[in-house]
């Protein structure tokens, strides 16, 4: 399987949709299904019963999964990126595209 280019830490741009523009720091990575969880992006409303654990009920709001193809890796002028691999000292790196700078994590 291919090393994840977005990780769980990084800053993040989301490049289609209804919140496009819109930058966050992914909370959750899931490589396997190809989603990531963007905090205060894609927020989910769902209504829900009173129950016994939730005796209010009412709207209840969650970030939701989104496609990591839908977001793009922000560099420090916050503007997105693509992330590629490099062998830097011996060691497989992230490197931005635009600026060629390292990526963290």
């Amino acid at each position: 399987m291919a090393a994840a280019k977005i990780k769980k830490g990084d800053r993040v741009i989301v490049l289609s949709g209804k919140d496009k523009g819109r930058t966050g720091e992914v909370t959750k990575a899931m490589p396997k299904d190809g989603k990531v969880i963007v905090s205060g992006v894609n927020i989910a409303i769902r209504h829900t019963k009173p129950s016994q654990g939730d005796p209010q009920g009412g709207l209840k709001r969650a970030e939701a999964p989104m496609h990591v193809s839908k977001v793009a890796h922000v560099t420090a002028d916050g503007k997105p990126t693509r992330v590629r691999f490099e062998t830097r000292d011996g060691k497989k790196v992230r490197v931005a595209v635009k600026s060629g700078e390292t990526i963290s994590g």
